[in-house]
């Protein structure tokens, strides 16, 4: 069955007990949790930290269990979403370690599921940037599995500010480059955490990657996108991408979403569906962001049973 809930990363100015108390007010099952090391965010929605995995022992593990019996919700997965593969090697270095944490804790907590981006030198081509691929993914996939933790990649390009024009700082970004990532790391626990809203505004089928990947889905992500046609005819698809599309809350763009959720219960997925709300028409307030996700939650239930 599926279970919908949302990425913890709009919240960041509430602890995990204020966030899970929200999540089963507002009707949601799960959320994935964000990890991410205490400090400054380098880019919006990252550098949230709603579990410190640094300092994450047998105690902060009860306590968090505590909380998910309190609230009634589920943690789908811990997130964290860096560039492992970045050309700066302490940039790698600091990535690769934190990971290696995360999955410790999710291990601890018992979960089984951790989502990241694979990483990319956006200098280089998808071929110059596989040699870095190969050395650093294989022995995290490695590590994950003998802890019983799959690993979910997120399909974000990260194309989203002029520093990471024109390649983007995630390497996994297409099904030629799925399909030759598990063609090099055939480990199951390698998968994706696939978000629709990405194939749109690239111009491919949202829908399609579902059947064809079905075996590597081990998290969902709900965030739509609305292609701003005037716009991409004006510019053409080698613009910068900002130019021609926005990320909106799902029902407010262009993914099909009885198409998406008929095709995941074709496949059998029976994973968490989580919003991402990105829509900066609802940022304006903890308020408007709250309310981004009660209407997203209302939305969604017309595909996902439950609450």
């Amino acid at each position: 069955m599926l279970t919908l809930g949302f990425a913890s990363a709009i919240l960041p100015d509430l602890p995990l007990a204020e966030v899970l108390a929200f999540a089963a007010q507002a009707g949601y099952d799960c959320v994935e949790v964000m990890c991410w090391p205490r400090g400054r965010a380098e880019r919006r929605y990252a550098g949230v930290t709603h579990i410190d995995v640094a300092q994450f022992g047998a105690a902060e593990a009860d306590q968090v269990r505590a909380l998910v019996r309190q609230y009634g919700v589920d943690i789908s997965a811990l997130g964290y979403y860096p560039n492992p593969l970045s050309p700066d090697r302490t940039e790698r270095q600091v990535s690769v370690d934190h990971i290696r944490a995360v999955i410790d804790a999710a291990h601890r907590l018992g979960l089984h599921n951790v989502n990241t981006f694979v990483g990319r030198d956006q200098h280089a081509t998808v071929d110059a940037n596989w040699p870095a691929f190969l050395e650093v993914w294989p022995p995290l996939v490695r590590y994950a599995a003998e802890r019983d933790v799959n690993l979910g990649i997120e399909n974000c390009p990260m194309l989203f500010t002029q520093d990471e024009w024109p390649g983007g700082r995630n390497l996994a970004t297409s099904p030629a480059i799925w399909r030759r990532m598990f063609r090099d790391i055939p480990d199951t626990n390698f998968g994706l955490n696939y978000d629709p809203s990405h194939l749109i505004w690239q111009m491919m089928d949202e829908v399609q990657p579902i059947y064809d990947f079905a075996a590597r889905l081990h998290h969902v992500h709900a965030k739509d996108v609305r292609l701003n046609r005037r716009a991409l005819d004006d510019e053409g698809a080698l613009a910068f991408p900002l130019r021609f599309h926005t990320p909106k809350l799902p029902g407010l763009g262009d993914v099909r979403w009885g198409a998406f959720f008929g095709a995941l219960t074709d496949v059998g997925y029976a994973g968490a569906v989580c919003v991402e709300v990105e829509d900066r028409a609802y940022e304006g307030s903890l308020a408007d962001r709250q309310g981004a996700l009660r209407q997203s939650c209302r939305y969604l239930r017309q595909f996902i049973g439950g609450k």
